[in-house]
């Protein structure tokens, strides 16, 4: 699988088999984040692995109770430790970092045959109090991890032309 084939191919999963995810897997999406790209080579993330059943099931409720997030038998939970930095550009040096992290071990998990779901929509709060994540860290993203009952159709997107312009920027 090419990296290309993989953005092609990958979908939110949203069905998952009861199925333990092998810890050779796990370690290899790790390391896919492990190795992306960071603001300075800051690196400044943690990446939870979320086992145990209770805890999973907790996060489910915090995510507004969408079944899937609790079916995977994974939830990876990514988090900026340092939430202040901020790029010369003014944008979030650890949502920036994190989104590409989380991007990279996505495309890994879909190429090991593993599914994904970006969460954004959770109480940050209350998953950072079940996970006992210091105040002064962030989760950016969670993300069930686990093998797929059934993968979507591709949802529709927009014409290249519409979302890409030359030199200067075009409405």
């Amino acid at each position: 699988m090419t990296v290309f084939s993989a953005i092609q191919q990958r979908r939110s999963i949203r069905h998952y088999q009861d199925l333990p995810v092998e810890e050779d897997k796990i370690l290899q999406v790790l390391e896919a984040a492990r190795l992306a790209p960071s603001a300075n080579n800051r690196q400044s993330w943690k990446f939870i692995v979320v086992r145990d059943p209770g805890l999973r099931a907790r996060l489910v409720a915090e995510s507004i109770d969408q079944p899937f997030v609790g079916e995977a038998p994974v939830i990876l939970a990514a988090c900026g430790t340092e939430p202040d930095g901020v790029m010369a550009c003014g944008q979030s040096r650890y949502t920036v970092d994190l989104s590409i992290a989380t991007a990279f071990m996505v495309l890994e998990a879909w190429e090991l045959g593993l599914g994904t779901c970006w969460l954004g929509h959770f109480d940050e709060p209350k998953a950072k109090e079940i996970l006992q994540i210091p105040a002064e860290v962030r989760i950016v993203a969670m993300t069930p991890l686990g093998y797929p009952t059934r993968v979507p159709s591709q949802r529709p997107r927009k014409a290249l032309a519409e979302i890409a312009c030359y030199d200067l920027y075009q409405a």
